[in-house]
């Protein structure tokens, strides 16, 4: 089991609370502006946002060495955890790619599509007993 500090702790939900707070608005100003389409227009901007900004900050990181463990934590994990979750699978689904993985990737993809399809069906139909 990892044990995690206090201080990272504190990092992402610190980052989480802020990356909540703006799925929350930017999502209501979309869907507001957008209602006509009958398309969550505003999840599906965040979403491509933080898979935007997931793949830029890395390869800020990667080749730049800009973030360190506590800012990549906060940012990684708490903003763009707490904006989408989507950016993370967008992320390690494209790195198995890189390593060459690509029936991993194909799964990974696979699976978090349908099965979490399924697993929403599955939790309304629940909900609804």
């Amino acid at each position: 089991m990892i044990a995690y500090g206090l201080p990272q702790l504190l990092w992402v939900g610190l980052g989480g609370f802020l990356g909540s707070i703006g799925r929350f608005v930017m999502t209501g100003m979309l869907n507001r502006f957008s209602p006509a389409l009958g398309f969550p227009i505003g999840t599906l901007t965040v979403n491509i946002i933080g898979c935007l900004l997931i793949g830029l900050l890395h390869g800020l990181a990667e080749t730049r060495s800009l973030l360190g463990p506590d800012t990549r934590i906060f940012l990684f994990i708490g903003v763009l955890g707490g904006f989408t979750t989507y950016s993370t699978f967008g992320f390690e689904s494209l790195a198995l790619l890189k390593d060459g993985a690509i029936l991993k990737a194909s799964v990974n993809i696979l699976l978090h599509v349908f099965i979490g399809l399924a697993a929403v069906w599955i939790g309304d139909m629940l909900g609804r007993l």
